[in-house]
């Protein structure tokens, strides 16, 4: 008999790529994990793995097996939330991770909802860029996250949630005309506030003003929303950004915001969660209330 616990320890190795990362993860000693997947492969007669010089792979029969056990694995998940579903009230903890462009505008709406709605019902937010998301949400750490869509990994369950076009946002002192689409290599040279490399907008924003051959003055780097926004205010510089943070300025009274046009930049936006573990009934509903916000805020 192979139990969930050895079900799990094959998970984390398949999708960690390493013992020891995989104890980390599952809070576990790697000798512990390397006996779950020795049993494992013991009942099965088969090889799970092969060790690399860069960490462990799944072999073949290995594969197969990592793919029917996340319905295992799921299934027994899915029965726990089904059961705790049947109260009169919805409870239980909510751990999502958000995006900073989400975290100014969209979030704060559903929250309130949730917290008038659904009082039983905790809510933990992180906010962090895409790659610290990714991470905790492939831990478990976190039950759901919205990130920039990217090529997906294991262990991870990815949808499209939203299509947002980028903006560029300047001050007074910036030149850019408010609400008026805009076309970058027109009013190069920039002097750009981008995100950093660990930040997936970066390349993207990089490969279309290398595509279209828009000269770029200077480059800073800030992992700091709220300072973005703040330095674009007062200075000369520009920075681009998605629809979606830039509601509150959509007045121009403080920033001015532009589309970015001929050809518009667009950013898509997904929803991850992990693979082997369904979302519950209140993350899912929490979900949908940033679903909702976003949807408004993008269509404007």
């Amino acid at each position: 008999m192979i139990s969930l616990r050895q079900m799990r320890s094959v998970v984390a190795v398949a999708e960690e790529g390493s013992f020891t990362r995989a104890a980390a993860r599952e809070n576990a000693t790697q000798s512990g994990i390397s006996q779950h997947v020795a049993a494992v492969e013991d009942v099965l007669g088969v090889r799970l793995f092969e060790r690399t010089s860069d960490g462990v792979l799944l072999t073949p029969a290995g594969n197969r097996y990592y793919t029917k056990v996340l319905d295992v694995l799921r299934g027994a998940e899915d029965a726990i939330i089904d059961a705790r579903s049947r109260k009169n009230t919805l409870s239980g903890t909510v751990c999502a991770g958000i995006m900073p462009v989400l975290a100014r505008a969209a979030l704060a709406p559903a929250l309130e909802r949730m917290a008038r709605q659904h009082p039983d019902v905790s809510i933990e937010i992180v906010e962090g860029y895409s790659g610290a998301l990714t991470d905790s949400v492939k831990a478990e750490e976190l039950d759901f996250a919205v990130v920039p869509a990217f090529g997906g990994a294991m262990g991870l369950n990815v949808s499209h949630l939203a299509r947002d076009r980028e903006m560029l946002v300047g001050g007074a002192l910036s030149g850019v005309v408010h609400g008026k689409p805009v076309r970058l290599s027109e009013i190069a040279p920039l002097k750009l506030v981008t995100p950093s490399r660990t930040n997936i907008r970066k390349a993207r924003i990089e490969d279309y003003l290398t595509t279209h051959s828009v000269q770029v003055e200077r480059i800073m780097e800030m992992d700091a929303m709220l300072g973005t926004l703040d330095f674009v205010a007062r200075s000369d510089w520009v920075t681009i950004l998605p629809g979606v943070i830039c509601a509150p300025d959509m007045d121009g009274a403080i920033r001015r915001v532009a589309p970015i046009d001929e050809p518009p930049l667009f950013l898509d936006l997904v929803q991850i969660e992990p693979a082997r573990q369904p979302m519950s009934t209140q993350s899912r509903v929490f979900l949908e209330e940033i679903k909702k916000e976003v949807g408004k805020l993008v269509a404007k």
